[in-house]
């Protein structure tokens, strides 16, 4: 990563860790038609695939999975994994693949080694939430400052409620500073807590935008209304009630466990960096094994219940499963699309109900779904993001083909809108569209803005989505199935649009709906200005800075002297110099980010100093660039000098007044490292 764009991909990979599924670019989560689960229209179905579906299986399963999984780590260059299928109540499978440790060659033991399932660890936090919820201690639609010490500012006079940190619409913007690092003791919940607090850029209830400090908010709940710390009562109220004797979300793992973990591997062929530590605990701490993870999914599949033990009463369970929509802001939901439950989010496919979790870390990538009218679940954690992303592609390639093989749809085929309406719609779409889940506030906002989709037109009239690509590395392609709700051609996924007096205002698709959604840009942070404006001013400025040296050497080739002298020439020298500051300053920051987004320890404050020096050298460099520039524009126009170079002293102010305002409104002279 050696460039500005480079550097905003290294934050929004970054960002894939803890992420319900931000993981690698190259994924297809497959969400095809749900089965009329509250709130969610029935959508088009795929067209109907004759099957003769083998049985579900573990001799099925096992015989399926040995032939699946070894090919699918040795060519995604990922050491180890764990799967685990629960079927009406009980382990059906639960199996190792490759190594535990890639250099010791130590295997997976399904039993007993221990895998990171990053952000699926929040279904345990949601899980004590609504212990707490049924226990009468949390109202989900209270103001979530009634619980704690400290407080969460409202935004335009609306606080946020319980519900809406289950369903990711607080309106958050992104955190990342000490979301993963290494060899640091874990922060104490609470100082983390106030210490972090995100600015709101949503209205409550509004906008999915998925939060890591919203779960770990309401980890604090649970934490101040039980009287118990975190970890404690974990261990009393889910993980104990479970029996699942090789799970936690202490940090390190406690000595009884230490050993028995896999190594996390956050690039193919390097060491592992280690434990990973995750600041935001209640998001992304727990360990767990194969086997015990059956058992947490068992529980949830059997409504809160498993070996006569219950840690959620079966009217709670359905709640959390399956919320009602009149709780929530339609503005949230987009269409047919697969939407948050309190904690869970769907993931449904071939007509059934399907709800669960995706999870990353730097070293372990994980998912988990559960398919509620079957009584089935499905559980894999991998130990290295792989090759090229393959962790993403394998997790939603299994998940796809495990429920086209075991649960398949046998419905009827989708509809289709004519030509001419779906170009006008594929139109309408065009543009440059913000994600959601970003940062708005902070120096790291010039990076998501760099990252910003963009959605064009095919020569056919056809939707494109550069950013959404399939398995195979390319864009996916779409047919619209309905106004303004396409399907992916020969796959599972949809994309649909929420659309206001004829006009798409807001899309997602199946993958990312539940949490975050694009929408219009503010105009004055718009990529498809900005970046275009940015990169022609670093152009006119590098241009300005080497013609200096150019025009150097041919003087003292020919010998010849200046044209201009006095006052015209220092201006002349003193912009050109300004010019090489900035430049200096540009490549400074992509530096600076690309260091920073690539270190776990710079994330956990390592480079405060730095990213505080360069917003300190900007209030420096740009004013006195600018004002060189301004003098140098000024005598060139009162001189007699010829038009070109009058023309581009203006070009150069102009540059140079972008830059400014770049480094103003995305927050490089804001003096802070709250990130």
């Amino acid at each position: 990563m050696r460039t500005i764009k480079g550097a905003a991909i290294a934050v929004l990979a970054l960002l894939a860790g803890l992420s319900a599924a931000n993981g690698q670019t190259r994924q297809e989560t497959a969400s095809p038609p749900v089965a009329k689960p509250v709130g969610v229209a029935p959508s088009a179905a795929p067209a109907p695939v004759a099957s003769t579906a083998p049985a579900l299986t573990k001799a099925d399963v096992d015989l399926w999975l040995d032939g699946y999984m070894p090919y699918a780590l040795r060519t995604g260059d990922i050491p180890g994994a764990v799967v685990t299928v629960v079927k009406d109540g009980q382990i059906l499978t639960t199996r190792g693949f490759g190594y535990a440790d890639r250099d010791k060659r130590t295997p997976v033991d399904p039993y007993k080694t221990l895998f990171r399932p990053g952000s699926i660890s929040k279904l345990f936090t949601w899980t004590a939430v609504m212990q707490q919820v049924e226990a009468g201690k949390i109202d989900l639609d209270a103001d979530v400052n009634t619980y704690l010490d400290f407080k969460i500012p409202a935004r335009n006079g609306k606080p946020i409620t319980t519900r809406q940190l289950m369903t990711h619409t607080a309106g958050f913007e992104e955190v990342v500073k000490e979301l993963i690092f290494y060899d640091t003791p874990e922060p104490e919940l609470g100082a983390y807590l106030k210490g972090h607090v995100p600015k709101r850029i949503f209205d409550p209830g509004v906008t999915p935008a998925y939060s890591n400090y919203g779960t770990a908010l309401a980890g604090y709940i649970v934490e101040r209304v039980s009287g118990e710390k975190f970890n404690d009562y974990l261990d009393r109220h889910v993980i104990g009630p479970l029996k699942m004797a090789n799970t936690t979300f202490r940090q390190p793992l406690p000595a009884k466990l230490k050993g028995t973990d896999a190594t996390g591997y956050d690039k193919p062929g390097k060491p592992s960096k280690g434990f990973e530590i995750v600041g935001p605990a209640p998001a992304g701490a727990a360990s767990s094994t194969g086997a015990d993870m059956g058992r947490f999914m068992i529980a949830h599949l059997q409504g809160g219940e498993l070996d006569g033990q219950r840690i959620l009463s079966a009217e709670t369970a359905r709640l959390m499963h399956d919320s009602p929509t009149s709780k929530v802001n339609p503005r949230s939901l987009i269409g047919p699309l697969d939407r948050m439950e309190l904690g869970f989010f769907q993931t449904s496919i071939n007509g059934r109900t399907v709800i669960g979790h995706l999870g990353d870390t730097e070293g372990f990538h994980s998912s988990l779904h559960l398919y509620l009218n079957d009584g089935v679940g499905l559980y894999l954690s991998l130990n290295s993001g792989g090759r090229e992303g393959a962790a993403g592609v394998l997790r939603t390639a299994i998940f796809r083909d495990f429920s086209d093989r075991y649960l398949p749809y046998a419905g009827g085929p989708d509809g289709r809108v004519d030509a001419k309406t779906a170009a006008e719609h594929a139109k309408a779409m065009a543009g440059a569209w913000a994600v959601s889940r970003r940062a708005d506030s902070t120096f790291l906002s010039l990076f998501y803005m760099l990252g910003d989709a963009k959605v064009t037109v095919g020569p056919k009239g056809e939707l494109v989505v550069p950013s959404v690509l399939g398995p195979n590395g390319r864009p996916k392609a779409w047919v619209e199935i309905a106004p303004f709700v396409w399907r992916e051609v020969g796959g599972h996924d949809r994309l649909a649009a929420q659309v206001v007096d004829g006009k798409p205002v807001r899309w997602s698709w199946d993958f990312g709906s539940p949490f975050m959604v694009f929408d219009r840009p503010d105009p004055a942070k718009n990529t498809a200005w900005v970046t275009p404006a940015l990169i022609a001013s670093v152009a006119v400025v590098l241009l300005t800075f080497l013609y200096w040296p150019l025009v150097a050497l041919v003087r003292r080739r020919y010998k010849a002297s200046p044209d201009i002298s006095g006052k015209a020439l220092t201006a002349s020298r003193a912009a050109r110099a300004g010019a090489g500051l900035l430049l200096a300053l540009v490549v400074a920051w992509a530096v600076g980010v690309t260091t920073l987004t690539s270190s776990p320890a710079a994330m956990a404050g390592g480079m405060d100093g730095v990213m505080l020096a360069l917003q300190g050298l900007g209030w420096i460099v740009l004013p006195l660039a600018l004002a060189a520039a301004g003098w140098n524009l000024w005598l060139t126009w009162t001189d007699g000098r010829g038009w070109a170079r009058k023309l581009w002293s203006l070009v150069l102010v102009l540059a140079m007044l972008v830059l400014f305002y770049v480094a103003l409104v995305f927050h490089l002279l804001a003096f802070s490292v709250h990130y």
